[in-house]
């Protein structure tokens, strides 16, 4: 008899896919803090950065075990999240509650190891999203507003773990960033899932197409707004690099542009997804980065 080619799933790998190690690319947002003062060639700065996404990788990936082991039923009646490993039985949902502990041990010891003012701030993102799990993503707006914030929390995080002060427009941008993007997840949520979409995610049937896209525009006008207005502002507090600042505007609205198109076109339900696979969008976040880091450490 010939061996099956396909061998079963390990629990080891089970575990692995659960800590969803390619989400861990929003917790890149620790890093925005330092750029944007222009203290990332600070080796100081860099260690406490590099801490602080340590910390937040364990705290997020210790709720989304957390989150998968309590929506375990309604998982198993996704048609993508069925498969994740608590759901298809892979990984027992009770390891999944210790090894979230274990995670969340390591995530807030770290934390205030690195800054108090760092703990604190985990401490709010575990205490949101714990809120969110438990209730609020069950409430319409507010489950929006929720995991926008999660994103602003790790851009705080950055700031606290480094000790910098957090700029008004830097505050700002990211909020509404992070309130699109959310609005565009959900958008494409009721894309993918038809039907199926008020079973799976109830709160979906709160939100009409018209009043999504609405949304969208608010979020993507304020988004590009804020940041036209935090490059404008930049140029007049820079020596150097003042035209650069205000040149950051053009990659940053053609990245803002083209992924509105792609929500338009319903591909926003996984935006870490959706963010490394357009070409186009990597094109425009590299020149924007390019162009505004020479602003930040020319100026």
């Amino acid at each position: 008899m010939t061996a099956s080619p396909h061998s079963p799933p390990s629990l080891f790998g089970g575990i692995v896919r659960e800590l969803r190690p390619k989400q861990w690319i929003k917790n890149v947002l620790v890093f925005a803090a330092p750029v944007a003062a222009g203290l990332f060639d600070n080796r100081n700065t860099d260690l406490h950065a590099l801490g602080a996404f340590g910390c937040f990788c364990a705290a997020a990936s210790a709720t989304y075990l957390l989150n998968d082991a309590m929506d375990i039923e309604s998982d198993r009646l996704h048609p993508v999240k069925k498969s994740r490993p608590i759901a298809a039985g892979i990984v027992p949902v009770g390891a999944a509650y210790a090894l979230s502990a274990l995670l969340l041990i390591v995530a807030i010891g770290g934390s205030f190891l690195l800054r108090r003012d760092f703990g604190f701030t985990i401490l709010a993102y575990l205490a949101l999203t714990t809120v969110y799990s438990l209730w609020l993503k069950h409430v319409p707006i507010l489950d929006i507003v929720a995991v926008a914030a999660g994103f602003v929390l790790r851009a705080i995080g950055g700031a606290t773990a480094t000790g910098l002060p957090i700029s008004e427009w830097f505050f700002i941008v990211t909020s509404f960033g992070a309130l699109f993007m959310v609005t565009g997840k959900r958008a494409g949520e009721r894309s993918d899932l038809g039907e199926n979409a008020v079973t799976i995610r109830p709160v979906l049937a709160e939100y009409t197409p018209q009043f999504l896209n609405y949304l969208k525009a608010v979020f993507s006008a304020g988004t590009l707004i804020t940041y036209c207005l935090w490059a404008f502002a930049s140029a007049q507090e820079s020596t150097n690099g003042s035209v650069l600042f205000q040149l950051s505007i053009v990659p940053f609205a053609v990245a803002i542009l083209r992924y509105a198109l792609l929500l338009e076109q319903g591909k926003g339900a996984e935006p870490e997804n959706l963010v490394l696979s357009d070409r186009t969008l990597l094109v425009a976040g590299a020149l924007w980065a390019l162009v505004y880091g020479c602003a930040i450490y020319a100026s």
